[in-house]
C-alpha cells in the first residue's frame, strides 16, 4: 500500500523575488534609451525585464524621485517602530474604540432611564 502523505520536501523550492537597486534601474533605463530601436528587445531579454519596468522606472527618473525607484513591495523590510511607540499606538486605538463604545452605552442607558420613567408615570396615573 502506498502512502498518501505529501513528501516532506518540496521538489521545486519557491523562486525568490528579484530586487533592483536604484542605480541598476537608472543604468538600464539609460542603456535602453540609448539603444537603437532593434536592440531594445535584446536588452529586455538579456536582463529578463518587461517593457513596463522601463516605463515605470523612466517615469520615476523623470519625476526626479530616486527613492521612488526602489520597489517597496520587494525592498528590505521597512524600519520598524520602537516597541514602546507601537504599544502606544495600539493603546490609543483601543482607547478610541472604548470611548465610542462608552458613548453608545451611555446613550442606551439614558434611553432606558427615560423609558422607565415614562412607564412609572403611566402606571402611577393609571392607579
Amino acid at each position: 500500500m502506498t502512502s498518501t502523505k505529501p513528501s516532506e520536501q518540496d521538489p521545486a523550492p519557491r523562486p525568490k523575488r528579484r530586487r533592483f537597486s536604484p542605480e541598476y534601474k537608472l543604468r538600464i533605463v539609460a542603456e535602453y534609451d540609448a539603444a537603437p530601436t532593434g536592440d531594445k528587445g535584446a536588452i529586455l531579454r538579456r536582463e529578463r525585464l518587461y517593457h513596463s519596468h522601463i516605463i515605470e522606472w523612466r517615469q520615476a527618473r523623470d519625476a526626479g524621485a530616486l527613492e521612488r525607484l526602489t520597489d517597496h513591495r520587494t525592498s528590505p523590510a521597512r524600519p520598524k517602530k520602537h516597541p514602546a511607540e507601537a504599544e502606544n499606538d495600539k493603546l490609543r486605538r483601543q482607547v478610541e474604540r472604548l470611548e465610542k463604545e462608552l458613548a453608545k452605552n451611555r446613550a442606551a442607558v439614558e434611553v432606558l432611564g427615560k423609558a422607565v420613567a415614562l412607564l412609572e408615570s403611566v402606571s402611577d396615573s393609571a392607579d
